[in-house]
């Protein structure tokens, strides 16, 4: 956090040969505290970070080894060590049962559609208990020959913003085995389970007991359509632990689930927003995408009437894509996107649906991309697709599906800051207040000649919930505006009288209410200055900044 009082933080990146160079600086009010100076050596890049012991700073270059919230150690969630907690449980022959998540009706939460009378009926079980009562002698499995999009179906609560970006996830093998610790089994079983997340700037461990509610022996959430097999419902449990409750869940955007499981990019496109010729621009972008390992999401129009329309597609509902490609018919080339339901049924029943004629003329093996069954997969014509579909979002953990540049590599640098009223709130320009915001001084040197318009900087602000229940938080309108800075200007803090002097050179029209803020930018050789605001002056409310720079390596 940026606080009043705070020494000036001054981090500067030097990259080799062909790239960039960037100097990135946190100027505060005062420089009284004590400075803590280190210097990294990483694959040829020299880091050197001055900073407050207070201040934290993640810089993510695949994370510096070790340390705390990497993906190889990620931070405890409410201080819960699996390891620990799992032998201590061995040693006395104890199951685990997780206090910080009680398999009772805190953990539920205020569900929409249950009753008093039905919560009662709830049944919290384990999976072996589970499958005693429904008559099974199989015994459970944490997951049977890997993890698919088919492997699971939605459950009773309205989380399928939630199971579309596990359908994505389930293609990325690495970004899987990050979510999802593979080495879990009910071997060697202490009824404990653990599960990793991405959360506003580093990753964490989250810890639960195996008890999942049910109902009348079947399972109330995510269930397996392989009866004994339990990695979906126990990782929906750990992502309703962070939430707060399974109740938190309900209802939201896989965006938001997506940059949770990578910590990347997210960018949300609004299709008639997207009018190019034939739907170009939105083909191309996840051409790209699928290249670059995303997880691809898309939700339908919420309108009124029946909840599923006579196309076979739900009413506001969230779906994952799971590939693109293009078929011949009739000597012209047709672009299909393929979509899934996280119901697990339920498919579009339009051109090129499974049961379409069309896959009868074209050639056997293009036609095996057809599940003929009622799976929860179909394909769509990408016409069709961009009519019936409200938006698509992307989570890339690079930015280059954004200009197609996929042999680019970014760096990124994330910080944590905050607002305090009274001190670091400044508000928007038009208040006096405005230079008390944080400030972070860029400058950015480009060696090799990019073309005109070339994104070279992606900027992400992220509001961390100072609440503890996700249905609780309440977004502040955010902004953040760039300004060029004049050479021979001085290393400090810039005050009111230059943000009246100056006019941004980047800041968009109106302030948003959102969790994830991006921004792309191209920005030519210079010192800029970024400052994240809220419209409003006085209000206290934490922050994650990530910068990501282009480089030419």
């Amino acid at each position: 956090m940026f606080r009043v009082g705070t020494p000036v933080l001054c981090i500067t990146l030097s990259i080799y040969k062909r790239g960039c160079v960037l100097h990135m600086s946190h100027l505060a009010i005062s420089r009284r505290d004590q400075l803590v100076v280190t210097v990294h050596r990483i694959c040829r890049k020299t880091l050197i970070i001055i900073m407050a012991k207070s201040e934290t700073c993640l810089v993510n270059l695949h994370y510096q080894d070790g340390s705390e919230g990497s993906p190889s150690n990620p931070a405890k969630f409410k201080n819960q060590d699996f390891a620990q907690i799992k032998a201590d449980c061995l040693r006395k022959g104890e199951l685990f049962v997780d206090n910080e998540f009680p398999p009772n009706g805190l953990s539920l939460g205020d569900l929409p559609d249950m009753s008093s009378s039905k919560e009662s009926e709830v049944k919290w079980l384990r999976p072996a208990d589970l499958l005693r009562k429904q008559g099974k002698k199989d015994q459970p499995a944490f997951s049977k020959d890997g993890m698919s999009r088919f492997d699971f179906g939605q459950g009773d609560v309205g989380d399928c913003w939630f199971l579309s970006a596990i359908s994505a996830l389930t293609f990325q093998e690495n970004l899987m085995a990050q979510v999802v610790p593979m080495d879990q089994s009910f071997e060697n079983y202490a009824g404990i389970f653990h599960f990793r997340f991405w959360r506003f700037g580093k990753w964490v461990d989250v810890v639960i007991d195996d008890n999942l509610p049910t109902i009348k022996k079947r399972l109330l959430f995510v269930s397996s359509k392989c009866g004994n097999e339990f990695w979906a419902p126990l990782l929906e449990k750990a992502y309703a632990k962070v939430c707060g409750s399974y109740a938190d869940m309900h209802a939201g955007f896989p965006s938001e689930a997506c940059k949770d499981f990578t910590g990347g990019v997210n960018q949300t496109y609004k299709l008639k927003e997207m009018n190019s010729a034939g739907h170009g621009d939105l083909w191309l972008t996840l051409n790209r995408a699928t290249r670059c390992q995303s997880l691809i999401c898309c939700w339908t129009y919420h309108e009124e009437g029946a909840l599923v329309s006579d196309t076979g597609l739900v009413n506001g509902h969230a779906y994952s894509i799971t590939g693109v490609t293009k078929v011949e018919l009739n000597g012209s080339k047709v672009r299909l996107v393929r979509v899934m339901n996280p119901w697990g049924q339920q498919e579009w029943n339009g051109k090129w649906s499974d049961k379409s004629d069309l896959w009868d003329k074209v050639s056997p093996e293009v036609k095996k991309k057809c599940f003929n069954h009622d799976d929860g997969e179909f394909w769509m014509q990408m016409e069709d697709f961009c009519s019936y579909f409200a938006y698509v979002s992307i989570c890339c953990e690079t930015p280059n599906f954004l200009d197609g540049d996929l042999k680019c590599q970014w760096n990124c640098m994330i910080y944590d800051g905050s607002w305090v009223a009274g001190k670091s709130a400044g508000g928007n320009v038009k208040h006096s207040t405005f230079a008390t915001n944080p400030q972070y001084r860029i400058q950015v040197t480009v060696i090799d000649k990019k073309e005109p318009g070339d994104k070279n900087i992606v900027l992400s602000l992220m509001q961390k919930p100072q609440q503890g229940n996700r249905n609780e938080i309440r977004l502040h309108r955010t902004r953040l505006t760039i300004y060029k800075i004049p050479s021979g200007t001085p290393k400090r803090r810039l005050q009111q009288d230059f943000f009246q002097r100056n006019s941004p050179v980047k800041a968009e029209k109106t302030y948003r209410s959102e969790r994830d803020h991006i921004e792309l930018h191209s920005l030519e050789p210079g010192e800029y200055v970024i400052i994240p605001s809220t419209k409003e002056p006085n209000i206290t409310a934490d922050f994650a900044l990530a910068v990501y720079t282009k480089t030419d390596e």
